[in-house]
């Protein structure tokens, strides 16, 4: 597998995660054999250290250090929220409130404490197809969403969305069971779709403030397509 490079210095090294691709070795997953960590690696000749992670099914911009001794420089950019992340995600449902924040506290996967969470949310995309995907309607809504999480806690979009019950589509741990089936079935999506889409961030060792965009993948652009959904209004810069 080449990795697509979005961004490259002599400090740093973005890339474009696909979805499905874990970002390093962990204890659940003992028995994979490919990381993003391993292939880029191997892709540019030399070791390369993960600034932040993205979860296994999510596509999209994933940056790493080329050299360690910058890294805690990098991930106090994450921990002191200077750097803006923007996700995409295609939900069950139209939210009635079409720009707001999600500030509902998570309990914590290894402390089980609970913390402060919030992600701010935007619709840019709705869509109507004339399908029953839950046995009560004779047409089912979607939308598409730009997210940008405030905090960083573990699954954090997926789990705010879910509160809101505006579950994403192929969450299989968060999600809506009804609707994953169907979208399989129908259109052959076995993919979550949300994508990390933009980071803006300062360099910690260049006085210039760097900008990186993700183009959706393509399951997720055909997923749009067959539901008819515009997404025109996704910003590119």
């Amino acid at each position: 597998m080449l990795l697509e490079i979005l961004f490259e210095d002599e400090y740093l090294i973005a890339i474009n995660k696909p979805s499905g691709l874990l970002v390093h070795r962990t204890s659940i997953a003992a028995d994979e054999t490919v990381f993003a960590l391993q292939l880029l690696r191997d892709q540019i000749g030399q070791h390369v250290h993960p600034v932040h992670r993205l979860d296994r099914p999510t596509s999209g911009i994933l940056l790493f250090a080329k050299q360690e001794a910058i890294l805690p420089q990098l991930k106090a950019l994450f921990s002191e929220r200077e750097v803006e992340k923007t996700y995409l995600a295609l939900v069950r449902g139209i939210p009635t409130v079409k720009q707001a924040m999600i500030d509902y506290p998570l309990k914590s996967e290894r402390s089980g404490r609970m913390q402060e969470a919030q992600t701010s949310y935007q619709v840019i995309g709705e869509t109507e197809i004339p399908f029953d995907t839950t046995g009560r309607y004779p047409t089912s809504r979607y939308s598409l969403l730009e997210l940008k999480p405030e905090t960083g806690r573990t699954h954090q979009i997926r789990r705010h969305l879910a509160h809101i019950r505006h579950y994403i589509i192929g969450d299989k741990k968060h999600g809506d069971n009804k609707q994953n089936i169907f979208f399989e079935k129908q259109f052959g999506l076995t993919n979550l779709l949300l994508h990390a889409h933009r980071l803006v961030f300062k360099h910690p060792l260049i006085d210039s403030r760097i900008s990186l965009n993700c183009a959706l993948p393509p399951h997720f652009t055909k997923t749009l397509r067959d539901i008819q959904l515009d997404s025109s209004q996704i910003a590119v810069e």
